[in-house]
């Protein structure tokens, strides 16, 4: 059994995540010894925990815009892991998912990365992954951390979430589009070819 199956085995035995092993949910997320590059996100949909398959929709279509990748780069590609802060369902709120599980990416995802020595870019999608590996405060805005992408670098790169909810913020930020997406594609290019 590798270290990889051993982790798995262990998310899925943990008491914490009874509920979801009992109904035959597994966790959700890819990781990889060869990864170079490690998305991390929110957590899995409800139709992606179904499914089985994370960014299979037009969150993800757009997502593979953004970084230059086509779909079987993204899905098949043993440089790329994707870890979101929590592998499974937290379930729906007032207005869309709940946030993920308080807790569940410091048990987990140090883990995970230690058994990942090659990655070389971590893409922190969304405000609950930037604000946990930035150590930002609450008050931070998402507007802000994006546009001061630079200064992240080079192990971290924070990006906007692709969900089409975020159209008119995409729209009034026009600096994403011809700032940052470049600079993203370009540095998504240069490890992946490598």
């Amino acid at each position: 059994m590798t270290k990889f199956e051993e982790i798995f085995d262990a998310i899925k035995a943990d008491k914490e995540n009874q509920g979801f092993t009992k109904e035959g949910i597994e966790p959700l997320y890819s990781a990889n010894e060869n990864a170079r590059i490690c998305l991390i996100g929110q957590a899995p949909g409800r139709i992606a925990q179904d499914k089985k398959e994370y960014w299979d929709d037009p969150s993800g279509d757009r997502l593979r815009d953004w970084l230059g990748m086509d779909r079987q780069t993204f899905y098949t590609s043993n440089k790329l892991s994707i870890m979101p802060m929590d592998f499974y369902f937290p379930g729906k709120g007032k207005s869309g998912d709940l946030p993920p599980r308080k807790g569940f990416a410091a048990k987990w995802h140090p883990l995970l990365l230690d058994e990942m020595p090659q990655l070389e870019l971590i893409i922190l999608i969304g405000q609950y992954a930037q604000k946990y590996y930035l150590h930002l405060k609450s008050t931070e805005k998402i507007t802000t951390v994006v546009r001061q992408f630079e200064s992240y670098q080079p192990k971290y790169f924070p990006l906007v979430h692709p969900s089409p909810r975020n159209n008119i913020w995409i729209a009034k930020n026009k600096w994403f589009e011809t700032d940052v997406l470049p600079a993203l594609k370009k540095r998504v290019s240069e490890i992946v070819k490598d």
